[in-house]
């Protein structure tokens, strides 16, 4: 797995259907623990609602899987919440739909579209990022080569993370995982084989497109 979608921070948005208000609060998550926190806080905010229904995959690989009804009938919330977000190729996030009863049933179906919808609305609204495993690296050059450096960076997506400006130029930055042979091929090529980039950990890292 070296590629995935989820959102950025959270989402919330409101829907009103049948004087039920479904409001659905939508938000990426590092993992299962994370995800049942996050359930926690909301639940503790919305105390007084019918429901708090919810879905979430909580890894990369869509593994960690889990929903539920909360007392709506069966097969009615959780997983189409759920199915909302497959559909969206999402992972590491989660979608509850917290629901304050307004007196008029709306039956099975009616409870699909409902829970379906808002769902698909709170991800509409959200910002979507395409995450891609990276390799951190560092570097130091001398400042005759720096603007040399950064347009060698911008040719190949880099991710600046830091720079210190000291006695030579340290710099710390991002490559995307299936770049990095060619990266360091280009670099050494670009200065002779006089500039190596110091390989570290990977990590998951949006990138713009």
């Amino acid at each position: 797995m070296e590629e995935f979608i989820s959102v950025k921070n959270e989402c919330v948005t409101t829907t009103i259907i049948e004087h039920s208000k479904f409001i659905c609060y939508l938000k990426n998550v590092e993992n299962e623990e994370d995800a049942k926190e996050y359930l926690k806080a909301i639940r503790k905010e919305h105390s007084l609602a019918t429901h708090c229904c919810y879905a979430y995959i909580a890894d990369e690989k869509g593994f960690i899987q889990k929903f539920s009804d909360d007392g709506e009938p069966q097969g009615t919330a959780g997983m189409p919440i759920l199915e909302a977000i497959k559909n969206n190729n999402l992972v590491k996030v989660i979608a509850i739909v917290v629901r304050y009863f307004g007196g008029i049933k709306l039956g099975a179906g009616g409870l699909v579209r409902a829970y379906t919808n808002s769902t698909v609305s709170a991800i509409k609204n959200a910002q979507i990022l395409n995450y891609s495993l990276a390799k951190k690296l560092s570097l130091n050059c001398l400042y005759e080569n720096y603007s040399k450096i950064l347009s060698l960076f911008e040719s190949e997506g880099v991710v600046i993370l830091n720079t210190d400006f000291s006695e030579n130029v340290e710099m710390e930055f991002l490559v995307k995982s299936k770049q990095i042979d060619s990266f360091n091929y280009k670099l050494s090529e670009s200065f002779s084989g006089q500039i190596l980039a110091i390989e570290k950990e990977e990590i998951f890292y949006p990138f713009k497109k």
